[in-house]
Parts: structure tokens; sequence; C-alpha cells
């Protein structure tokens, strides 16, 4: 009789990966973010554990968007007061949080639920290309 294998904390090793993201699609390295941070590549995968991999993205500044998203994609938040709605078009959001953009991206694609927020946890963002984890020896992942 076959068991099924579910993975428990401590018997997996997590990886740092590094992704450059200059001149890549945002949707694009988005999936590949969220599949990284979930655990899919991994044999030990199981949906209601954390088994993913740490991921370091640089060079956020320098995303692409395809077609006019620059100027119509609109991201929308709301303070919960009467009258909070804010919103911001992904143009000025690339100016001022190219970080936030992405991260918005990868949040979307990741269950809804409380492991998100310790998945998301391990995506770390930079604008430019210096990071402070070259101590992780993280090994670089092509898209």
């Amino acid at each position: 009789m076959k068991t099924t294998q579910v993975a428990k904390e401590g018997e997996f090793t997590r990886d740092w990966y590094l992704i450059d993201v200059e001149n890549k699609v945002l949707g694009r390295v988005a999936t590949e973010i969220a599949s990284i941070l979930r655990g899919k590549k991994k044999p030990i995968y199981t949906p209601s554990v954390d088994t993913g991999d740490f991921v370091i993205v640089v060079n956020a500044d320098k995303i692409a968007l395809t077609g006019n998203k620059l100027a119509d994609k609109t991201y929308y938040s709301h303070s919960g007061f009467p009258g909070g709605l804010k919103s911001v078009t992904a143009g000025k959001l690339l100016e001022k949080k190219p970080e936030q953009l992405l991260k918005t991206a990868v949040k979307g694609m990741l269950p809804k639920n409380k492991l998100a927020r310790h998945m998301l946890s391990k995506l770390k963002i930079y604008s430019g290309t210096a990071h402070p984890h070259k101590a992780q020896m993280p090994k670089v992942f092509e898209i």
C-alpha cells in the first residue's frame, strides 16, 4: 500500500534564489516567484505546508508592463473611513514604489489564507542591483 508523504517543518531545506527582473514582464515574473515561494518546484510540495524557498528580486524599478498598463492599470486602497478610497496608476507606483508593484502582483497569485502571509515574508525586493543577502549565497534563477 502506498502512503502519501506530507512535508513537516525541518524535513526540507530552504534555498535562496536571486532573480533579476530587468526588462521582464510583470505577470510572467510574478507567477514564477509565486511558484517558488509556494514550493511547487520541489518534489516534497505539500499544499498545507509552506515548503517554499526565499526569493531575492533585484532591479524592480526596471520591470516591464505590456500595452497601456502604465497609464490604464489602477491600484486601489481603502482606509476604512468614508471617502477613504485612494487610487494610483501603475506608472506612478512604478516611479515611487517599484517594490510595492511587484509585491502586489505576487500576493495576488498566492493562496488567500494565513499561509500566504508567511510565504510573502520570504520575498525580498530591491530597486537596484545591491542587496544585503550575499551571505546566504543565492542561486541565480533565470526566467
